[in-house]
């Protein structure tokens, strides 16, 4: 039987210093920005975490040895792949996932592909680790310019160039932070030829895959498409995952990359060079928790989602604004274009009217917003309030603002 869920409650997060909020200290602002909830986590993790805080010795803990085995199971039943335990590297964060990657994958001055607009770290990572970036933009599919697609053509030029380095890796967001669409299945079994035809790695990020809100279709790893296409293929394959995002315990710093090759992941392994930490212990009691009895308060979770997505979209139409309406994630994409063309940074003015958004900038967009919309309903409602009443300061008709 389900159970009732509290998404509606309004906490405190500035009493335990929740960045989403302290960006905004002092100030009226309603933060939409950072990719976290505004919703406590499931109440089976938050047993699991007083018990474990109850036991009072928080010294040196391991991954319980069941949790791989758990984990193993888990990506079975709810995506029907087969992995084994011992792919599962624990990492206390993706994005340090990513660079671990491009470490272990390429070499000085490879490239390494991302397709923007997209997470910012997937821009970043290459030149980081001293490898040079080749960024592919998604091209639009739609008149409106809001739903987007692998722009193949250009993906095979680039990477074809016979005066450039070699590509070696694809850093790849499936699902897609900001657009919150699905690939489909078609896209990704063209993906997986052009890898296998480029002889790629793959570093597929897939922390919103329990995030699809319409309930119940499955998320396909994108591993699993390459090993169905050739069994050598998958062990090119790297995919990072974690409960972060679904459950909100971004906090606790736990993920993990699963990596089939032995060879590739002894790699991985060496570029983490004795400086990356175990997660935390709290983490994987945690993690244990969320699978073992949090599916009832993902699908509440999801409802509430869907509410808030369908509630955003509306009130983006009445200001005029062109945006996504996500498949998945709780993040909607705003073209902010032609606002930008009347009052600057789009940004900073939504934040001088009460709203904080992330700037569309650093994910490889300028003129574009995300919003994250995973909120209480009270508050949602009167950040978009805020934010209708910035686009009736203009004093023009919305569709002026249409680009």
């Amino acid at each position: 039987m389900s159970q009732a869920f509290d998404f509606s409650s309004v906490a405190d997060r500035l009493a335990w210093s929740a960045s989403k909020w302290e960006k905004y200290r002092g100030r009226d602002v309603i933060p939409l920005w950072v990719a976290d909830m505004d919703f406590a986590s499931p109440p089976s993790v938050q047993r699991a975490l007083a018990a474990h805080v109850a036991h009072g010795n928080y010294g040196y803990m391991n991954a319980p040895r069941e949790l791989p085995q758990q984990l193993a199971e888990d990506y079975r039943q709810r995506y029907g792949w087969t992995i084994e335990p011992q792919w599962i590297v624990w990492l206390p964060g993706l994005v340090l996932g990513l660079n671990l990657a491009v470490k272990a994958c390429c070499a000085p001055g490879e490239r390494v592909i991302a397709f923007s607009p997209v997470y910012p770290p997937f821009l970043h990572a290459a030149e980081l680790q001293g490898r040079s970036p080749l960024n592919i933009p998604l091209q639009t599919s739609n008149a409106a310019g809001t739903e987007f697609a692998i722009d193949f053509a250009a993906l095979e030029q680039a990477v074809s160039a016979a005066d450039q380095p070699a590509a070696r890796l694809l850093l790849l967001c499936h699902p897609h932070n900001p657009i919150g669409r699905l690939f489909s299945r078609a896209e990704l079994d063209q993906l997986a030829a052009f890898c296998e035809r480029h002889d790629l790695y793959v570093c597929s990020d897939e922390v919103h895959a329990d995030l699809i809100l319409d309930g119940h279709t499955p998320h396909l790893p994108f591993a699993r498409v390459m090993a169905e296409r050739s069994p050598a293929l998958l062990q090119r394959s790297i995919t990072l995952h974690g409960p972060g995002k679904t459950y909100n315990l971004a906090g606790l710093g736990i993920a993990w990359a699963i990596i089939p090759d032995s060879a590739l992941r002894q790699r991985f392994r060496a570029a983490m060079q004795r400086l990356v930490p175990e997660p935390c212990g709290f983490s994987y009691t945690a993690l244990q928790a969320t699978l073992g009895d949090a599916e009832d308060w993902r699908q509440a979770l999801l409802a509430q989602l869907r509410e808030n997505r369908d509630k955003v979209s509306a009130a983006l139409e009445r200001m005029g604004l062109a945006h996504t309406h996500p498949q998945v994630t709780y993040l909607t994409w705003i073209d902010a274009r032609a606002l930008a063309g009347r009052v600057g940074n789009p940004g900073r003015w939504f934040e001088e009217h009460g709203v904080g958004l992330s700037d569309g900038t650093a994910f490889g967009s300028p003129g574009y917003l995300r919003l994250n919309f995973a909120l209480p309903p009270v508050l949602l409602d009167e950040a978009l309030a805020r934010m209708q009443r910035a686009i009736d300061s203009l004093g023009s008709p919305f569709p002026a603002l249409t680009p």
